[in-house]
Formats: C-alpha cells, sequence, structure tokens
C-alpha cells in the first residue's frame, strides 16, 4: 500500500503544472485522436471511469507497450498501474475518498 502510494503520487506531482492546462502535443495527442478520437472524448472518459471509482483509487490514462494503444483503466487504493495490469501510466487522477466528504 505504501509502496504503490509513493510510486502513484511521484507520477502525480510530476503531471501536475501552475500553467497546466491545454491539449497535449506531438505524439501523444496522435495517439489520443487515434485511440478516443479527440482529446475531449478521451477526457470525458477519463472523468467517467474515475468517478465511478468507490472509496479511494486512481483514475489512469495509461500505454499498453505491446499493442502500442491508449487505454482508461481504474485502480483501487494505492494499486500502481504498471505493476498491476502492465500498462505504463501517462497521466492519473487521485480519488481520495476524502474529497466526497460533505464537511
Amino acid at each position: 500500500f505504501n509502496g504503490g502510494g509513493h510510486i502513484n503520487h511521484s507520477i502525480f506531482w510530476k503531471i501536475l503544472s501552475p500553467k497546466g492546462g491545454g491539449l497535449p502535443t506531438g505524439d501523444l495527442l496522435e495517439l489520443i485522436k487515434r485511440d478516443y478520437g479527440s482529446f475531449d472524448k478521451m477526457k470525458e472518459m477519463l472523468t467517467q471511469a474515475s468517478v465511478g471509482v468507490q472509496g479511494s483509487g486512481w483514475g489512469w490514462l495509461g500505454f499498453n507497450p505491446i499493442n502500442g494503444r491508449l487505454r482508461i483503466l481504474t485502480c483501487a487504493n494505492q494499486d500502481p498501474l504498471q505493476a498491476t495490469t502492465g500498462f505504463i501510466p501517462l497521466f492519473g487522477i487521485d480519488v481520495w475518498e476524502h474529497a466526497y466528504y460533505l464537511q
């Protein structure tokens, strides 16, 4: 659990940016268009998958090194994506159960 939390958050801290937002560029954008049709469609699907996580977990955009395709996946708790699925994590959303509390 703690090791997975370290792995996941090490990725998470690197993808945050005070000037973030906007479209990805280059090969990543081309892969997103190929596999999801558009960035907005991928974003919508990743959001829906992440919202569906019960309690704590992660929503991920992962890369399958075997077939070269992107896939949206979720992991429970602090399970690391690559170690549990073989997919390379590209972008993650930390779903924290406390975010659902009203107060």
